[in-house]
C-alpha cells in the first residue's frame, strides 16, 4: 500500500497529477457565470478551453474576446501563464520559498525537466524563470501598446504579449492578428516573444549571462554550452527553411494577394508561430495544401526541451538527423558540432518518435470516425488533412486550425483536450510514469537475427 503511494506521488508523477488539478480548477472557473456571462458556455467548452490554456495551446471552440467576460479573460492569461512557466516550476519554487529545501529526489526531477543538468541550485534558477519571464512579457506588452494603442490597450498587449511568450496563440480577436499583418513592429515583438518563449528557460538565461559576460567586457567570457549552440542553431534553420517554402508555396506558386515585403514578413511570421504559438496572420484554411503539410511538420517539430513549445523537440530532431546521416556514412558514432550523442538519448528519441506517430496515427483515425465515419469520402474531401492539421495542432501544443475546432463533435473535442494533456507533458514524461508501475525483469533470452526490409 505504501509503495503504491509513493509510486502514485513519484516525482515523475507529480507533474501530471497537478496538471490536471490545474486544468479541472481552470474549467469549473471559467465554466461558472461570472466568467461568461449571458453567453451559454458548455462544461466541455470549459474545459477545453481551460485544457488549451494550461497546456498553452490555443485552439478554442468558442471565442475568448466575446463569449468570456473580463473576468474570464483574467482567468484565461491566468492558466497560460501557470501552463507556460510549468506547474512543476510553480510547485518547486512554493516549496523553495516556504521550506527554503527541497528533497534531491525533486531537485534531480526538475533539473532534468528544465535544465537537462540535475547539478544546479534549483532555487535561484527558478527565480530566474520568474523574474525573467516577467520582464520579457512586460517588454513585449509595452512594445504592443506603443506599437498600437488603438489594437492593444494595456490588457489586451499584456493578454497577447503572455500568450505569445508562452507560446499559447490566445488571442482577444477572432481573426487573431490578421489585421496587422503588415505591421512590422507588431509582427516582430510577437515573434520575438515566441521564439524566446520556444527556446527554453535555460537556453534564454545561459544567453543573458554570455551576452552579461561580453558587455561586461569581463577577462573570462562565458562559453555557450553544446545544448544551447544546438537549440539555437536548429531553431534559426526550421524558421528559415519555413519561411522561405511558405512564402514560395504561398506567393510565388499560389497567389500573389499581398506586397512582397508583407508577404515575406506573414511567411517568416507563419514560420515561427506554427511552430508552437498558434498565432495567425494569415487565414490558415485558405492556405496551399503544400504549406499545410509543411506546416505539419514545423508542428511536429515543436521547439526546445524545458520550453512553453510543444512538440518532439528540436533536439530530437537534431539527433534523428545526426544519426540518419551517421548511418548513411557508415560511421559508428552519431555527431554533432564536437560531441557525439549517447546510445541512451538515441534510444528516447526513436522511441519519442514512434509514439508520437502512432499516437497521432491513432487519433485521426478516431477523429475520422467520430466526424464523419459513416461518410463516402467523395462527400469528405480534404476533411482527412484538416483531421491530420488539428490533431497535430493539438499535441504539439500550437493552437493553430483550419477552422475545425469548434465544429468537432463531442467525442472529437475529447480526442483534441486528451492530445493537448499528453503533448503539453511529453510523451516521455508519461511513457516514464508508466514504467515507474513496472518491475524490472531479471532474465535475458536468446537472440536471433530476423531479416527485414
Amino acid at each position: 500500500m505504501t509503495m503504491s503511494f509513493k509510486k502514485i506521488f513519484s516525482p515523475i508523477s507529480l507533474p501530471i497529477i497537478f496538471f490536471l488539478s490545474a486544468i479541472i480548477i481552470g474549467a469549473l472557473l471559467l465554466h461558472a457565470p461570472f466568467s461568461h456571462g449571458a453567453h451559454p458556455l458548455s462544461l466541455l467548452d470549459a474545459l477545453f478551453t481551460s485544457t488549451s490554456a494550461v497546456c498553452v495551446t490555443g485552439l478554442t471552440t468558442v471565442d475568448t474576446g466575446t463569449v468570456f467576460t473580463r473576468t474570464g479573460q483574467v482567468m484565461v492569461v491566468t492558466l497560460i501563464q501557470l501552463g507556460g512557466l510549468g506547474i512543476m516550476s510553480f510547485t518547486s519554487l512554493a516549496v523553495y520559498l516556504w521550506k527554503k529545501r527541497v528533497s534531491l529526489n525533486d531537485r534531480i526531477a526538475v533539473g532534468q525537466s528544465l535544465l537537462n543538468d540535475a547539478n544546479f541550485h534549483l532555487g535561484s534558477f527558478l527565480v530566474q524563470i520568474v523574474v525573467v519571464t516577467t520582464v520579457i512579457e512586460f517588454a513585449g506588452a509595452t512594445l504592443l501598446y506603443i506599437a498600437a494603442p488603438t489594437k492593444f490597450p494595456p490588457f489586451s498587449a499584456l493578454f497577447h504579449a503572455v500568450s505569445a511568450f508562452c507560446n499559447a496563440g490566445f488571442s482577444l480577436y477572432s481573426d487573431s492578428l490578421m489585421s496587422v499583418t503588415g505591421n512590422w513592429t507588431v509582427n516582430f515583438t510577437i515573434m520575438a516573444l515566441i521564439i524566446l518563449g520556444g527556446l527554453g528557460f535555460s537556453v534564454i538565461v545561459e544567453g543573458k549571462n554570455f551576452l552579461g559576460s561580453f558587455f561586461m567586457r569581463q577577462q573570462r567570457k562565458k562559453r555557450l554550452s553544446w545544448h544551447f549552440k544546438i537549440v539555437v542553431r536548429t531553431s534559426m534553420f526550421l524558421i528559415i527553411i519555413g519561411a522561405v517554402y511558405i512564402y514560395f508555396s504561398e506567393f510565388v506558386l499560389f497567389k500573389s494577394y499581398l506586397k512582397t515585403p508583407e508577404a515575406i514578413l506573414a511567411s517568416l511570421f507563419q514560420s515561427v508561430t506554427c511552430r508552437t504559438a498558434g498565432f495567425n496572420t494569415l487565414n490558415i484554411g485558405d492556405m496551399t495544401n503544400a504549406s499545410l503539410i509543411f506546416m505539419i511538420f514545423l508542428m511536429l517539430v515543436g521547439g526546445s526541451p524545458g520550453s512553453c513549445a510543444g512538440g518532439v523537440k528540436v533536439t530530437t530532431f537534431r539527433v534523428l538527423w545526426a544519426f540518419i546521416r551517421s548511418h548513411i556514412r557508415g560511421s559508428k558514432q552519431v555527431v554533432i558540432g564536437n560531441y557525439a550523442v549517447d546510445n541512451d538519448t538515441i534510444n528516447k528519441s526513436l522511441i519519442l518518435v514512434f509514439f508520437t506517430l502512432v499516437l497521432i496515427f491513432v487519433s485521426v483515425i478516431l477523429l475520422d470516425f467520430s466526424e464523419g465515419g459513416g461518410v463516402p469520402h467523395a462527400q469528405v474531401r480534404g476533411q482527412f488533412l484538416e483531421l491530420l492539421f488539428e490533431a497535430v495542432s493539438a499535441f504539439g501544443t500550437v493552437g493553430l486550425s483550419t477552422g475545425l475546432t469548434a465544429q468537432l463533435s463531442p467525442f472529437g473535442k475529447s480526442i483534441i483536450i486528451l492530445l493537448m494533456f499528453i503533448g503539453r507533458l511529453g510523451p516521455l514524461v508519461l511513457l516514464s510514469a508508466i514504467q515507474s508501475f513496472q518491475s524490472n525483469i531479471l532474465y535475458l533470452r536468446p537472440e536471433e537475427k530476423l531479416s527485414i526490409g
